[in-house]
């Protein structure tokens, strides 16, 4: 490791310390997200509520449906006959959570266990849209910012106590109901000399819808606000007795990570040295991509002294005046080749060769025939052969191999 390295390793660490020790000292910020997870203990989780709700619904059975939807659990109950079936359970199902998450086959399976004599009690900012129709019932919203939201329920004190909820953004409220069917049970003032329900109850066939929109009433944080907690206790008096199945699937902090990395990421410190140390490995890799080995030498290919020998045993003939030697060697080299490339037996070269070796190479018959020729009349001849011999031979001769 070079000198230059050690110095970026020693900037690297110097300002993961600083990061470290400035975030040490400082406070982890509040989650104000809206879980309303029974796991979670912010400020909108339901972690007090999870605890306290035996003691709010006292010798009641509650029993939390997590891993199944509400169509899945209450049709596993169902018990069909040759009149109109039964349930195996009887109570009342439960769900508190910020928006109707609940899907349109549980709905219309929470309509049929109601009808059965059982009841429905749903705290929600807004319900779903089959619920709302089927009950005739509407919803409108009205938009605050940073005021507050006060709730009472008439019916349970003579006083009508109201509650302070803090409102910024959407206030939710029922804007039409059936007066003729429907019990109001709480309101809320939206807006300044108004009042809008937030709480009914809504008859169906054998049972009842009970239908809330302040959930934020359950939460952690208006549970430990000065007194809010009696609001909470009056809106879940009106929970008929019997058996609740309290519906906490989505609300049992499912949507954790499963990345090994999570905890990293969810500390503010251990996240950005997390980073860093990307960054510095992405710095280390770029100052050391440089090849660090010497150059590595051209080495000159050996020279090929087969060719550099038949070279010179050519010029020796050749100096030497004996073309026909050379012709022999060349005749031969040019048998031997036909023998080995076309598989022809080049003891007779006669028109058979010759309509031969014009099939198998694609080469001129005129030019395979003249070389024929000069063969033979080399071999046939008995005086010395010429220059010209050879010229004529060697051009034939590279016709056919070329």
């Amino acid at each position: 490791m070079n000198k230059t390295i050690k110095i970026y390793i020693g900037i690297l660490v110097f300002v993961f310390a600083l990061i470290l020790m400035a975030d040490s000292n400082r406070p982890k910020p509040i989650d104000w997200r809206p879980t309303y997870s029974v796991n979670d203990k912010i400020p909108f989780g339901l972690y007090i509520f999870d605890k306290e709700i035996n003691g709010l619904l006292k010798n009641q059975k509650i029993e939390r449906i997590s891993s199944e939807t509400p169509y899945e659990f209450l049709d596993s109950k169902y018990v069909a006959d040759t009149i109109s079936g039964k349930y195996k359970i009887s109570g009342t199902f439960f769900n508190v959570s910020e928006f109707g998450g609940i899907d349109d086959q549980s709905i219309s399976e929470l309509f049929y266990f109601v009808s059965h004599g059982n009841n429905a009690f749903l705290s929600m900012k807004t319900f779903p849209e089959s619920l709302l129709d089927s009950l005739k019932i509407e919803q409108k919203s009205i938009y605050k910012n940073a005021d507050t939201t006060f709730s009472w329920m008439p019916n349970k004190t003579a006083k009508s106590k109201k509650y302070p909820f803090a409102a910024s953004g959407e206030e939710f409220y029922f804007s039409k109901i059936d007066t003729l069917n429907t019990t109001v049970l709480g309101y809320q003032n939206g807006m300044k000399n108004r009042r809008d329900v937030n709480f009914i109850k809504v008859p169906y066939k054998n049972g009842y819808f009970y239908l809330h929109t302040q959930p934020v009433a359950f939460t952690n944080f208006y549970l430990l606000k000065k007194q809010n907690y009696q609001y909470a206790e009056n809106v879940m008096s009106y929970v008929p007795k019997g058996n609740v199945f309290w519906y906490t699937k989505g609300q049992n902090s499912e949507s954790i990570s499963e990345s090994p990395l999570r905890y990293i990421f969810s500390q503010p410190a251990l996240k950005w040295a997390w980073y860093f140390f990307l960054i510095g490995m992405v710095i280390f890799i770029f100052f050391n991509a440089k090849r660090k080995q010497r150059i590595v030498p051209i080495l000159k290919p050996l020279p090929n002294l087969t060719v550099d020998f038949t070279k010179t045993i050519g010029n020796l003939y050749y100096q030497e005046g004996d073309h026909s030697n050379i012709i022999d060697k060349k005749i031969i080299y040019f048998l031997e080749r036909m023998r080995n490339e076309y598989l022809m037996d080049t003891t007779k070269l006669d028109d058979v060769f010759i309509k031969k070796l014009h099939h198998k190479s694609g080469k001129e018959e005129n030019d395979i025939r003249e070389l024929v020729f000069l063969i033979n009349e080399h071999r046939n001849s008995y005086h010395g052969s010429l220059e010209e011999d050879l010229i004529r031979m060697n051009n034939a001769i590279e016709k056919i191999l070329h």
